[in-house]
């Protein structure tokens, strides 16, 4: 018999059940579904047997011999991801797979989106529940995320703290997921406006954005005259690090997404955002991006209270970015 959950049912509902079809362009989202899922079969007793698939590298009978009940009598649990760009084997095995499920072990399809392998989207959407993730975009639905990871965690944050991280970060849920685990991280107690001010700044004080604006150009001299005033008329060097890191951030993931065949929607990132990442680009390769991150992660770290000169450590990352941008 069919199982049914109610019409297209968000994420945060998402609970076990034999086929579940993880739907949407948000991975962050999709992340946090299969997590809702796994917890909840540890919850049930047992933690369950993970097998991870893919379905566009996908071998004939993998998807079988993955739901096959355990020797040990463990819950399974098959998690396979890339659907939207399933082979042929993957769309044959799944499809005689959905007509007879196995009532003992939860299957997830996680599908991003687009027609590939319709006759299966088809039969997964009357015999499965299909919980879905949407791009956030809205204002609003960016709020609310980031409320829902300080709830998840158990922890207090004031509502001008999830603005302030809002208009701080931007739209990128992973970037804002990051900041918030973070920030979880570094402070105690409640988190308020200051703590996201102190660490990441606001949008009104666009300063760090402009350090590294300058660094990515390689305009080390800018870059360097920037940071030093900053510093000098009381910016923490926390959010310079912070706004350096989500620049670099941006450029690996612009890089990455040529590789990989995303369309600019898929990014979520403004237009302007992902134009100007591009012409960045330009003077970066992927070896000189990595060796960047890694100095600021350093820089990070040193300003965070591994280091008694922050300010020394701020400029030494931002003269090794602009150096790396030739």
């Amino acid at each position: 018999m069919a199982v049914k959950a109610p019409a297209n049912p968000t994420w945060h509902r998402a609970k076990p059940a034999p086929i579940v079809l993880v739907s949407g362009p948000e991975d962050v989202l999709a992340g946090r579904a299969i997590e809702l899922i796994s917890h909840a079969m540890r919850d049930a007793g047992t933690a369950p047997t993970v097998t991870a698939l893919d379905a566009s590298s996908y071998r004939s009978g993998d998807l079988l011999a993955a739901s096959s009940p355990s020797l040990f009598a463990e819950p399974g649990l098959v998690v396979v991801d890339s659907a939207e760009a399933m082979n042929d084997a993957f769309l044959q095995d799944a499809l005689a797979y959905v007509a007879a499920p196995d009532p003992e072990v939860v299957v997830i399809i996680r599908h991003r989106g687009g027609v590939r392998g319709k006759r299966l989207l088809d039969a997964l959407r009357e015999n499965a529940i299909e919980y879905t993730c949407p791009a956030v975009t809205k204002d609003a639905d960016l709020a609310s995320f980031v409320t829902g990871e300080f709830q998840r965690a158990g922890r207090k944050v004031t509502a001008g703290a999830v603005r302030a991280l809002v208009d701080s970060v931007g739209a990128d849920v992973a970037e804002l997921s990051a900041a918030s685990a973070q920030l979880m991280s570094d402070v105690d107690g409640a988190i308020d406006e200051a703590a996201v001010a102190k660490y990441y700044g606001t949008r009104v004080n666009a300063t760090g954005y402009a350090v590294a604006d300058a660094a990515i150009a390689g305009d080390a001299p800018r870059a360097v005259a920037l940071a030093r005033h900053a510093i000098e008329t009381g910016t923490d060097p926390v959010p310079l690090i912070a706004a350096l890191a989500i620049k670099l951030r941006t450029l690996v993931k612009v890089g990455a997404a040529r590789g990989r065949g995303l369309s600019d929607r898929e990014l979520n990132l403004a237009p302007w955002q992902i134009d100007r990442a591009r012409k960045e680009l330009a003077k970066w390769d992927a070896n000189r991006l990595a060796e960047a991150i890694e100095a600021v992660a350093q820089a990070d770290a040193e300003v965070k209270g591994a280091s008694r000169a922050p300010a020394f450590s701020l400029e030494r990352a931002v003269r090794r970015v602009a150096e790396l941008a030739g």
